[in-house]
């Protein structure tokens, strides 16, 4: 008797998703609750656990179709294997063979759904373990086959770690590589390459929402400067005792959220929103923090930061960003937020206009510390600067309004002892 596998409720407002990848093909067996299919939703990919144990049975869409909540993925078969296994897998290699060559052809089959290696099926019945959606994007990111690679992870699972291991040893075999463009010149002939990958529903959801936001929004963006002198200071002094105490690394981003609760709760139109013809403020601050992931840029949120310790967020933040590397943030974890900070000086980023995180209304922007020479007291010194970007909507928040949220950051950060105080 065969056993339907319906797309689950993915959450609020979200009634469907893109099939990712699929964990287990026909003829593999499955235990109950085990992952069978990943799903690509606008925020985060879900796993697709088997109702039952049996035979993986029929795969009833492809890589990268787009499916409804409650619309049926495959059927799992009853039966430990031992028995139907026999029968089973020759056909179904047989026929997927097949349908792999005329839907892929010789490139475009490991573009076509996004996660594929090089050949019609990724990955295989004989593979030790099923492969998480960032494990595969970290495949085919550095172009490792997961036949080659041994997993360390729980039950033989492959982690990133392992492709990691894996990419770094290969370089002993590349000299081998070059002889074999020597003999076919044409391929060197043939000229500019192009490659077409299909877009990620997480990429499309984020194209769209920042286009709209700059179509709906009267957006406009403030600067300041901010010198970070005191904030490396303390963090230099403590990182070590913090970290002992705390089993976190005491990084800058915990000084600036709180900072900007402060700021929140003294400009209340930044941590507002608009909803048709009325404002909605809140009495709380819901930080929305952009991390980066495999997939691009999700933004996690601090629930209630107004009310954690530096420590409490530099938790936070880290786990979230673990997570994001990971593929493993929850879609709760990632609804809400009233205000949104982006740390583009990470990734060496000197000034920016970021845009603003709908339905919230503005979005700090931080970039990187870099040596300038200012004037302090008649005195022309070098100081650690940095500059902060607030993109903001003109529609709720006023110029002066925005010019004072970042004179209240920047001062609190100059100052950190106004953190401890609350000034």
């Amino acid at each position: 008797m065969a056993t339907e596998v319906l797309v689950p409720t993915l959450g609020e407002s979200i009634t469907e998703a893109t099939l990712g990848e699929w964990l287990k093909q026909p003829g593999d067996k499955v235990a109950a609750d085990e992952p069978i299919a990943s799903l690509e939703t606008d925020k985060v990919s879900v796993e697709v656990p088997s109702p039952v144990a049996g035979i993986m049975g029929q795969h009833a869409v492809k890589v990268g179709d787009t499916v409804e909540v409650g619309a049926m993925l495959a059927t799992v078969e009853a039966g430990d294997g031992a028995a139907a296994a026999a029968p089973a897998p020759q056909p179904a290699a047989t026929e997927s063979a097949k349908s792999a060559v005329p839907a892929g052809g010789d490139q475009p089959a490991p573009a076509a759904g996004g996660y594929g290696n090089h050949g019609a099926t990724p990955i295989d019945s004989d593979a030790p373990a099923a492969l998480s959606p960032s494990v595969r994007r970290a495949m085919l990111e550095h172009g490792v086959d997961p036949a080659t690679v041994k997993g360390t992870g729980r039950d033989g699972r492959i982690t990133k770690e392992d492709v990691a291991t894996a990419a770094s040893s290969r370089p002993a075999a590349a000299p081998a590589a070059p002889v074999a463009p020597a003999t076919p010149s044409v391929a060197a002939s043939t000229g500019r390459k192009e490659e077409r990958v299909r877009m990620t529903r997480l990429r499309q959801t984020i194209a769209k929402r920042l286009k709209e936001a700059q179509n709906t929004a009267a957006m406009l963006t403030t600067f300041n400067d901010v010198d970070m002198t005191a904030v490396i200071e303390a963090r230099a002094k403590y990182k070590d005792l913090f970290e002992k105490k705390h089993g976190v690394r005491l990084g800058f981003m915990g000084f600036f959220v709180k900072a900007a609760t402060m700021a929140l709760k003294d400009i209340p139109s930044v941590n507002a929103s608009i909803e048709g013809d009325e404002i909605v403020y809140h009495d709380y601050a819901d930080i929305s923090v952009a991390v980066s992931s495999p997939g691009g840029l999700v933004v996690p949120v601090i629930r209630d930061a107004q009310d954690l310790s530096v420590a409490g967020i530099e938790k936070t933040i880290g786990d979230y960003g673990k997570r994001a590397k990971e593929g493993t943030l929850k879609m709760d974890e990632m609804k809400g937020g009233t205000f949104t900070i982006s740390n583009g000086g990470v990734f060496g980023s000197l000034m920016s206009t970021p845009i603003i995180n709908p339905p919230q209304s503005a979005v700090l922007g931080l970039h990187r510390i870099e040596d300038r020479p200012v004037v302090v007291n008649g005195q022309i010194v070098v100081r650690p600067m940095m500059y902060l970007a607030l993109s903001y909507d003109h529609r709720l928040i006023d110029g002066r309004e925005a010019v004072t949220f970042l004179v209240a950051l920047k001062n609190a950060i100059e100052d950190p002892t106004r953190i401890l105080i609350d000034l």
